[in-house]
C-alpha cells in the first residue's frame, strides 16, 4: 500500500470509536442479487469465476512500484495472480495472491528482492465516491505477511486519502482497519486492530467491508460494526478528504515496516522470519479472494 500503518494510540482511539464507474457485468448482477445487499445498487463486482483476471476491472502493478521496506516485487504473473475454482467453502471461483520465492528476478537493484507477488487495482477502470465495498477473504496464518484490501485515489499520497478495510500482518486473531490523509497519514494514521471474538481467525472466510459515507466511515468484519471514524474526529488532526473518488485495490505484500513493527522481526527480512519464508517457497502461503462488491451510497 501506499504507506504503512499502525494501531491507534489511546488518546486517538478513544475519540475515534464512536460505536466513474464501470458497469457491472450481468453475471455479477446475477449473482448479487442473491446477497443481502440486493435492494442496494451494484456498481462494481467481481466473483473472479472467469478463471482468468478481468482487465476491463483490474490493472496489475508492476516491478518498478515499492514502499514500506516491503521485501516483495509486484510482478504480472500467473505465478502471482492466480484464479482457483472447488476452493473449500468458497462461491464459484477464487482469486489468488500468492507470494513465490525467486530470488535474482527482481530487477531493482537497490531493493533486489527474494520474492514476487501480485497486486491489482481498479483505479484506471472504476473509481467511486460514497458506498459500500467488501470483499469476501480467506488468508494463511503466518508471521509476517502483509495482505490488504482498501481505497486510494489517484492523486499524490495522502492528499486525497486511503481507506484500509483489511489490512492483516500475520498474528492470526486480528486484522487492521486505518485512514490516512494529510495531518494523519503513516504513524499518525487512524487507526484500529479487529479482535475476532467469536472463535475464528483470518484462516476463516470472512467478509471486510467499509460504509463510506460524506460524515464518517465505518467498518465491518461479517456485518458487525467494528470502527468508526466521524468526519468531525479526523478534522481534529487534519483536513478531510473522502469527498474524492477512490479505486479498489487487493495486494499481498511480504514483510515490510506494519509487520516490523509489529513483531520486531528484522532479520533475515524485514518483519518476516525465515519459517515463513520457507513456507513461502514451498508455495503454503497464500490470500484467497471469492469475490469483490461495490454498492452505490444509500440516502443519508
Amino acid at each position: 500500500m501506499r504507506t504503512f500503518t499502525f494501531p491507534l494510540a489511546a488518546p486517538l482511539a478513544a475519540l475515534a470509536l464512536t460505536a466513474c464507474a464501470a458497469d457491472a457485468t450481468a453475471q455479477d448482477l446475477e449473482t448479487a442479487s442473491q446477497h443481502p445487499r440486493a435492494d442496494r445498487e451494484l456498481i462494481f463486482s467481481d466473483e473472479f469465476n472467469s478463471g482468468t483476471l478481468d482487465r476491463t476491472k483490474w490493472t496489475p502493478i508492476g516491478m518498478d512500484f515499492w514502499v514500506n521496506d516491503e521485501e516483495q516485487a509486484y510482478v504480472d504473473s500467473p505465478e502471482t495472480i492466480q484464479f482457483a475454482v472447488g476452493v473449500d467453502g468458497a462461491d464459484g471461483g477464487v482469486l489468488v495472491l500468492r507470494p513465490i520465492y525467486q530470488p535474482g528476478q527482481d530487477t531493482n537493484t537497490d531493493r533486489n528482492a527474494d520474492f514476487l507477488s501480485g497486486r491489482i487495482e481498479s483505479l484506471e477502470h472504476f473509481t467511486f465516491t460514497y458506498g459500500r465495498a467488501e470483499a469476501r477473504i480467506r488468508m494463511p496464518d503466518a508471521r509476517g505477511v502483509w495482505p490488504a484490501f482498501w481505497l486510494l485515489a489517484d492523486a499524490p499520497w495522502p492528499s486525497e486519502g486511503e481507506i484500509d478495510i483489511m489490512e492483516y500482518v500475520g498474528e492470526s486473531d486480528w486484522t487492521g482497519v486505518a485512514v490516512h490523509g494529510p495531518g494523519y497519514s503513516g504513524d499518525m494514521g487512524i487507526a484500529d486492530r479487529q479482535y475476532f471474538t467469536d472463535g475464528s481467525d483470518v484462516t476463516d472466510w470472512h467478509v471486510y467491508a467499509v460504509e463510506w459515507k460524506e460524515d464518517a466511515i465505518e467498518f465491518f468484519v461479517d456485518d458487525v460494526l467494528t470502527f468508526r471514524i466521524p468526519r468531525t474526529n479526523t478534522e481534529f488532526f487534519g483536513e478531510w478528504v473522502f469527498d474524492n473518488p477512490q479505486g479498489v485495490i487487493l495486494n499481498f505484500a511480504a514483510g515490510g515496516i506494519y509487520p516490523r513493527k509489529i513483531n520486531g522481526i528484522e532479520e533475515p527480512y524485514v518483519g518476516m522470519p525465515q519459517e515463513t519464508a520457507d513456507r513461502i517457497a514451498a508455495g503454503e502461503i497464500a490470500m484467497e479472494v471469492d469475490w469483490v462488491r461495490v454498492y452505490g451510497a444509500v440516502d443519508q
